[in-house]
Order: structure tokens, then sequence, then C-alpha cells
């Protein structure tokens, strides 16, 4: 078929015709943090925050002589420990005329920037307290960092062959001030877990989650649902309503019962990652705390020009309060199945 002689199309109209843009901008960029939602929230009023952990001696069989001598024991002060503080930052600039100009999406670009930039802001904070890094002191021209979840953890460790734990700067006391060694990558394994678990449990610990990035909780699920394990029941309770109208397939294992604790299971998208820096956190969320010298705040820069100027920071540090309620096991390589 051809068009008849002189038709006017759609071509022939060209920048004549308006457009049609939609007026909601999509973004689908994540924004959940576990660590920052069910760890606790302190304040800082020092950019090294300290804090004590102590521990019971070691329970042992406990029998006296009668009429026996008074003696002393041998007592253990509190180790003093601590962590500096991070300053997290997005500088926001935006000009009159942007600001104010008809958009499509939303009315003030300084208020949509504000409102985008600070969820940027926590995902990076997210980042930071899941890296494994040390604390470092910073000076004049380079950044005070606060140590990471993983740099915290010393005591309940699963690692590969060759690998060592994290150090801290006075020996039993101070700051986190070295990563220790990467071990040989492992493929995670349901032992490895429940051997951390045990390990926590034993020192007192109550671990309630195992944090561990997607690629590894995919990888859990497929293990534990796997017909060779056999581990997820057949379920018989009656479930509600299905809203689509379809039978259920459950596919995904979110709640883990061990022998000596109920752990949420819950990915999260910005913890490590990789062949060889995979980690899967086993933690007792009651005794870690993000403390805060400054919350989230949002600072107006004087003008300089034609132009508006915003500052969003956070000034945060990691609290690991008695890291040995919790455990981790490492040098994950996240593309290995998750074995027995």
């Amino acid at each position: 078929m051809t068009q008849s002689a002189n038709t006017l199309d759609r071509f022939d109209l060209g920048t004549n015709v308006r457009e049609d843009l939609s007026d909601v901008i999509y973004n689908i960029s994540p924004t959940e943090v576990p660590g920052q939602s069910n760890f606790g929230r302190g304040t800082s009023q020092q950019t090294y925050k300290e804090w004590q952990a102590d521990a019971l001696a070691t329970a042992a069989d406990n029998k006296a002589v009668d009429g026996d001598e008074f003696s002393g024991l041998a007592l253990n002060k509190a180790e003093r420990l601590g962590n500096y503080h991070q300053i997290g930052r997005k500088d926001i600039v935006v000009s009159r005329r942007a600001n104010i100009v008809n958009k499509a999406g939303r009315k003030s670009e300084i208020a949509y920037q504000i409102a985008k930039q600070g969820k940027a802001l926590r995902r990076d904070v997210e980042v930071g307290l899941t890296m494994r890094k040390p604390a470092a002191v910073g000076n004049a021209t380079t950044a005070m960092e606060s140590a990471g979840l993983a740099t915290f953890i010393r005591t309940n460790i699963s690692r590969g062959a060759t690998g060592s734990a994290p150090t801290l700067s006075g020996g039993t006391e101070g700051y986190p001030n070295a990563n220790g060694t990467a071990g040989t990558a492992q493929a995670l394994t349901e032992s490895d877990i429940l051997t951390v678990v045990r390990l926590c449990y034993e020192s007192g610990g109550n671990p309630n989650m195992i944090m561990l990035p997607p690629s590894s909780k995919q990888g859990l699920s497929n293990f534990l649902f796997g017909t060779s394990s056999n581990r997820v029941a057949t379920q018989y309770q009656d479930q509600g309503a299905n809203p689509r109208g379809g039978i259920t397939v459950v596919g995904a294992v979110d709640v883990y019962v061990t022998d000596f604790s109920i752990l949420d299971i819950v990915p999260n998208r910005f913890s490590p990652s990789g062949a060889t820096a995979t980690e899967v956190f086993i933690l007792d969320t009651e005794y870690w705390e993000i403390s805060y010298l400054d919350g989230y705040k949002t600072e107006t820069i004087a003008k300089i020009g034609d132009h508006e100027r915003r500052m969003l920071l956070v000034d945060w540090s990691l609290c690991g309060l008695n890291e040995a309620s919790s455990g981790i096991v490492a040098d994950v390589n996240d593309t290995a199945a998750v074995a027995a």
C-alpha cells in the first residue's frame, strides 16, 4: 500500500508536534540499607568514639577447702575500644534558572536534588559500614575513616586457608587498625554458618541475623531447597487468599532456625561480594551501633553567583560494642554453589 498523493503525514509535521514527556521520573536504584536499619543509633561528642567491652572468666569447677585462707583473684580490666568518625558528603549546585523553569516530574530542582542525593548518601554510608577496611585517623589532606564491619570481627571467624584475623591498634584494645590477611577463596557451606553461630553462642552472643550479598542469599536458598538435602519442610497450613489468583510457589528461605537462635536471612545489595571478597555476617544486632557526631542534615551554603548551593552531610562511626557476639564467614566465592 502507498500514500495518496500530497498526503501530509506525521513526518511532514516535523517540530510542530508537541512533546509527550511523562510527568513522572522513574528511578529504581535500591535504597534499602539493612545495616543502618537494624543497628542501634548513638550519639558522639568527639571524632574518636570509645566504649568498653568485658567478659567473665572461663567457667570452672569452683571448690574450696573448708577454712582455707583468703586469697584475691587475678582481676582483668575491661577492654577500651574505639573507632574514628567518617564524614559523608554530597555537594549540590543548581542555577537560578534551572530551579525555576517549568520542568517535567518536579517543580523545584533544588528540592528534587536534595531528596535524590540524600538517598544516595545513605547508600554510601551502607557501603562504608559493610566494607573490610581499617579505621584511619586522617590529617589535613587525608580523610578520617570509620572501620568497617568485617574489620571489627576477630573472634568468631570461618576464613579460607592462610587467612588471618583483623587486629586492634593496642593489641587487645584500641581501634581496628588492620584488615588481617584474606584467605584462599572458599565456597559458602552450611557447616561454616552453623559453626560460626555456635561460636557466637558459646561466646555469649545470640545472633539474630545473617546479612549477605544477593548472590549468596540466592545460593543459600537454592541449597536449602535442593532435593538432595531436602531441608525445607512441605507446607500444609493455609496461606490465605492469593491476590494473583494462582498457586503460590515458595522459592526462598528467609528465616533459619538453628540449635541456638533464630536468624533472619537478609540480603544486602551493598555488602561486599565477588569471587574472592564475599562476606557473610552472622550478627547479634544488639551489639552494633552507628554513632553520629552529626546526623543526616542539609546545610545552605552562601551564594557566590547566580545559583543555589546545598551541602548534604553525615558524620558517623560504626561501633562494635562487643564483636564476640557476632561472627563472619569470610573469603567466600559467591560464584561457587553453596555446599553442606
